[in-house]
């Protein structure tokens, strides 16, 4: 953009209010001809909004998002293929599929984060469809990384062998302390979706559960 169009954008998105939130300045606005809900980038996973980080880097509101035309199947067990915890048993917002073999389900903020780790290598976790798979995700607002995957960053060590393990919170709240973690609730650690190198409990940085990604400072 020229600095007066950046300046007229900044303008307009000082008159808009964020339906979600309900705050001014709003700068995203859905492309749906007649729709006019405007929302913040930070604000879209509670407005269940999507951005799509290729093309024209179109935005949808809630009621105007792509969907995944895929039936639920019946002898599907629900649980994500990433986290393994349940899903829920029908293709939303935060639950999503692999359009290739139609047996993947997972959490929308488990796929993010497995978009940012394996970057170029972003594949079904299930069958390791790439073309279908990556276009599918784009299209459903997932932001893939174009780096290398982050465990080949050390050849030496594994992935597992990776996982950041502790709070780094300015101040951990933990009662047992920063290396203690749990599956799920308030003590439940979080990766930085970017770099993956520091982590927080979901209560020491105050995330909602209806958070799907944190970055740390650095990021």
């Amino acid at each position: 953009f020229l600095v007066g169009d950046t300046r007229r954008i900044i303008r307009e998105a000082a008159k808009k209010s964020c339906f979600i939130c309900c705050k001014m300045g709003a700068s995203i606005t859905c492309c749906e001809m007649g729709c006019d809900r405007s929302f913040h980038l930070p604000c879209a996973p509670n407005g269940e909004c999507v951005t799509q980080y290729f093309g024209a880097y179109r935005s949808f509101c809630w009621e105007h998002r792509p969907q995944q035309a895929l039936q639920p199947r019946p002898n599907q067990h629900n649980t994500c293929t990433i986290c393994l915890h349940t899903v829920e048993d029908r293709i939303s917002y935060k639950t999503m599929a692999c359009p290739a073999c139609q047996d993947a389900r997972f959490h929308r903020q488990c796929i993010q984060r497995l978009a940012l780790h394996a970057g170029i290598a972003f594949r079904c976790p299930c069958c390791l469809n790439q073309e279908p798979f990556m276009m599918q995700m784009l299209t459903m607002g997932i932001r893939p990384s174009k780096r290398p995957p982050s465990w080949e960053s050390d050849e030496e060590v594994r992935p597992s062998d990776q996982r950041h393990s502790r709070c780094d919170a300015a101040t951990c709240l933990c009662p047992g302390g920063r290396e203690h973690v749990e599956v799920d609730g308030p003590w439940q650690l979080w990766l930085c979706s970017s770099c993956a190198a520091e982590g927080t409990h979901q209560h020491c940085s105050s995330l909602g559960d209806s958070t799907y990604s944190w970055e740390c400072n650095t990021c």
